[in-house]
């Protein structure tokens, strides 16, 4: 009998071993996780239809209403959809749309989610123009992580950040979006942000994909107008406008996505030259290419599409593999491939593109986002922490006349203005899914910083219009006051995309409530928050202390309290140059040398901006000492190490960003006056020296592209300055 049993046992073992190899041998190579990546795609692509292929190249939108009981939200996606824009704030429709792309479609692909997570997802932290002002990296990669973990952890694979168009003129919206006038600038925090996003392993669970934007020109904007015409040369389009794209291919950024404005004639969402040519030839970058909305139907416009259908060919045949929102390839690319139009070759490859992302994020074997709440997810106490910093390093100290600042803990403190008790704009444009209440105001942080002092308030004027009857109030409480902190600025929508404005002025209610005080005598302190650089020419005299705090985020409120008191030391510097007046721009550090250095000026006002790139001070005094290199006068391929002392003289502890300037005066191309290619933040002891150094690579930072974006290198002078030291180096032959 035991051995009948054993018998029995031994023979369904058998069977069912075979029945599991027959499985296994049955099972797709493109569901193995052990496969390698690229033999995955091409099994899976193998198995594709047209239709199920140009699926894959298109985006949609869900969850504007976050109902997840919508049943028909998931039923209007297709599910062979390759992307989807998503609006919700969890994972719950997220999970329910995925379900029906992994059961409900022949093959199971999932569905890639993207959302606008530009400067935090419901932790929100200071807009990117701010964040480059704080000259630190690794704390600006720290947040993006942050974002990524709140994102992923709440349905999304994929970011539209970081934006990285230089942009020069403030009166473009967008400028708070990017990291300032500098390319070298915007290259350096374009790869902290990749890297903070997605890590060294984008299936990570707490990681997502990247997508550089704009590609390529947008910050040329004519007039700071947004969506218009760029004229950019070849050699500037190199030089001012790639450097930032490039770093961020090579830092492994999965995604790019084409701009909305026309280069030189031909579109950025149908520019081969740049969408091929350079990004997937020369660059080599194996990920893909999403339209800005509806951007490739927008060719119609531009003037270089009749129809939707040429514009699907255009834009598809230049390198732009996923189509956000329009559905001109759903409708037209199966069309266009049976014209012979459109080879299957190149829808291939699109495809390829789009499915390597997703198999790099891990959504073939994790294609649903595990359920959490709020409170797991969001405002962490150690994610607070680091926005915080990130808050306090971005704000820049652009006035402190007589050591007003900082307050003693038993002054008698006064804060008028619209921005001092508003939280909403405090958060900026592009705000994801932050909320109001998460902020703490620039009241709440005074109040809770001062906690000796006395604290009075009045609003005075709303940001805009010409209602002073809250002038009254605001005198009432300045004459009280020992100090006047007087919060202005913008309105959170009055920058980012489609907010273009025709002055850097503030709205002129707040200026006159500025002038108004100042006659009462009183130190007045001016804190600013907005979008974009101002003029302030007016007003700057009126203040005894100003403070840029940009749109710093939920923690603005605590981080301008503690540099108010002192318990932080500012060490902000500028990213984007402040105009005297907004007749001034174009006005940046790095602008081309002139025929006439000393003419050509306008005659009406200064030629020199109100604040420069680079410039913030410190409640303590940096002093520095001689510039100085290992050698002078250098061969190709020789190593240039330039280092300058720097000691704070001063009686507090503080942090200072020692920023490289190279100077070529005689080049076959004319090169600007300077330009960045280093920098570096050290804190320093009060008393205490350390040494900046700069290890100079003779082509990366003395060369110059040319207009085929060949670098070259010529012999000759080059200058090397920092603050006011400058040392001159020697190439030769």
């Amino acid at each position: 009998m035991n051995k009948m049993k054993i018998f029995c046992w031994l023979f369904l073992l058998c069977i069912s071993q075979n029945l599991l190899a027959k499985d296994n041998r049955d099972r797709p190579l493109y569901k193995e996780a052990s496969a390698p990546v690229e033999k995955r795609i091409d099994d899976l692509l193998s198995r594709m239809t047209l239709e199920e292929k140009v699926y894959q190249l298109n985006q949609y939108t869900a969850g504007r209403n976050n109902n997840i009981n919508n049943v028909g939200e998931v039923e209007k996606v297709p599910a062979e959809i390759g992307s989807l824009i998503y609006f919700g704030s969890d994972s719950q429709l997220r999970n329910k749309l995925q379900r029906k792309a992994m059961e409900e479609s022949r093959l199971g692909i999932p569905i890639l989610f993207g959302y606008d997570v530009i400067h935090g997802f419901r932790t929100i932290y200071p807009i990117s123009l701010g964040q480059a002002c704080s000259w630190s990296p690794e704390l600006v990669k720290k947040s993006c992580a942050v974002a990524a973990q709140e994102a992923r952890r709440s349905g999304l694979d994929w970011t539209f950040s970081p934006m990285i168009d230089v942009a020069r003129d403030g009166r473009w919206g967008r400028a708070s979006e990017g990291y300032g006038e500098d390319p070298y600038t915007n290259a350096v925090f374009c790869v902290a942000s990749v890297e903070g996003y997605q890590g060294g392993d984008m299936s990570n669970n707490q990681k997502i994909a990247a997508c550089l934007k704009h590609y390529v020109g947008y910050g040329a904007s004519e007039g700071g107008r947004d969506y218009v015409a760029t004229e950019i040369s070849r050699a500037t389009l190199w030089n001012t406008y790639m450097p930032p794209y490039e770093a961020g291919v090579k830092a492994g950024a999965a995604t790019l996505m084409s701009a909305f404005n026309d280069i030189s004639g031909v579109p950025a969402t149908s520019n081969h030259y740049t969408l091929t040519d350079v990004l997937k030839e020369r660059w080599k970058h194996d990920g893909f290419v999403v339209s800005d909305w509806c951007a490739v139907e927008q060719l119609i416009p531009q003037g270089v599409a009749a129809t939707k259908k040429e514009a699907a060919l255009k834009s598809f045949m230049a390198g732009v593999e996923m189509d956000m929102l329009d559905n001109c390839y759903l409708k037209y690319l199966p069309e266009l491939v049976n014209e012979g139009k459109v080879p299957v070759e190149k829808v291939d490859d699109a495809v390829k593109r789009v499915l390597r992302i997703k198999f790099r994020l891990g959504l073939f074997e994790n294609p649903y986002t595990p359920e959490s709440s709020e409170k797991e997810r969001f405002l962490l106490p150690e994610n607070l922490k680091t926005v915080e910093n990130l808050a306090e390093e971005s704000m820049v100290l652009l006035k402190n006349e007589n050591k007003t600042l900082p307050l003693s803990q038993t002054s008698r403190i006064a804060l008028i203005g619209p921005m001092a008790m508003d939280k909403e704009n405090l958060l900026g444009a592009w705000f994801a899914h932050g909320e109001a209440q998460d902020v703490v105001s620039i009241y709440e942080g005074v109040q809770a910083e001062f906690k000796k002092s006395e604290v009075l308030y009045a609003k005075g004027c709303d940001f805009e219009g010409n209602d002073t009857t809250g002038f009254a109030e605001a005198f009432r409480v300045a004459r009280k006051a020992d100090i006047v902190l007087l919060c202005l600025g913008e309105k959170r929508k009055w920058s980012g995309e489609n907010a273009s404005r025709s002055t850097l002025a503030l709205p002129h209610i707040q200026e006159k409530l500025v002038l108004e005080l100042k006659k009462l005598g009183k130190p007045i302190v001016l804190l600013f928050s907005n979008g974009r650089p101002l003029e302030l020419c007016r007003i700057e005299p009126a203040g005894s202390a100003i403070v840029e705090l940009w749109q710093p985020g939920v923690m603005g409120g605590k981080a301008i309290a503690g540099i108010l008191s002192g318990r932080v030391n500012p060490s902000g510097k500028l990213s984007m140059t402040f105009p005297y007046s907004t007749g001034q721009i174009p006005i940046y550090y790095s602008m081309r040398q002139s025929a006439r250095p000393n003419q050509g000026k306008y005659q009406d006002i200064p030629n020199v901006p109100l604040y420069e790139f680079a410039y913030g001070l410190s409640y303590t005094t940096f002093q520095y000492g001689d510039l100085k290199a290992n050698q002078t006068t250098l061969k190709r391929g020789d190593k240039l190490v330039l280092e300058i002392p720097v000691t704070n003289v001063g009686d507090r502890d503080g942090a200072e960003t020692v920023h490289w300037f190279v100077s070529d005066p005689s080049c076959s191309i004319s090169r600007p006056i300077k330009e960045l290619k280093y920098f570096e933040k050290q804190v320093l002891k009060a008393g205490e020296t350390k040494v900046f150094r700069f290890e100079v690579d003779l082509m990366r930072d003395f060369g110059y592209f040319d207009e085929s974006g060949t670098r070259f290198l010529e012999s000759g002078d080059y200058y090397i300055s920092v603050k006011d030291k400058k040392l001159k180096v020697e190439l030769t032959d």
